[in-house]
Formats: C-alpha cells, sequence, structure tokens
C-alpha cells in the first residue's frame, strides 16, 4: 500500500511544468500571446466557416504564420539586444 507521503519537491516541479503548458514557448510576453492565440482562431474560423475559394485560404493561412513568425523573431531579437546591453 502506499505510505501516503507526498514529495515536496516533485510538487513544485509540477506546478512550473503546469504554467509552462499554458505558454507558447515563443518567448511572448501575456498580451502579444493573447493577440498570436486570437489572430489564430480567426484564422481557423475564416478557414473552416467561409466559402472562398482553397487558393485564398492557403494564402491566409501563408500570412498569419508568417506574421506569427516575425513577431516571434523580433521578440528574440530586442530580447537579445537587451541581455547585450546589460
Amino acid at each position: 500500500m502506499a505510505s501516503g507521503k507526498v514529495n515536496k519537491g516533485k510538487c513544485g516541479k509540477l506546478s512550473k511544468r503546469r504554467d509552462d503548458k499554458t505558454s507558447l514557448n515563443l518567448g511572448l510576453d501575456k498580451i502579444t500571446e493573447a493577440l498570436v492565440l486570437a489572430l489564430m482562431v480567426v484564422l481557423f474560423i475564416m478557414i473552416f466557416y467561409s466559402g472562398i475559394e482553397l487558393l485564398y485560404k492557403i494564402v491566409a493561412s501563408v500570412l498569419v504564420f508568417g506574421i506569427i513568425f516575425l513577431i516571434a523573431t523580433a521578440n528574440q531579437t530586442v530580447k537579445q539586444r537587451e541581455s547585450i546591453n546589460h
């Protein structure tokens, strides 16, 4: 039978892991991350519920994910410059 002991070290690690799962791991702050998620939701709604042609859906998808990539790249560049300057 289990002894009923709780390893506090593991519980601490679990709470940190739970926080990591809520993030996209793009290195963005919470507001920018929320805007990226909103952009993705709008894209998925447009793809599945609009009557536009497939070509336009593909172009929109490429543009949205290109924007997300540029946002993540710009944010990492700013963080690197800040770490170099400090």
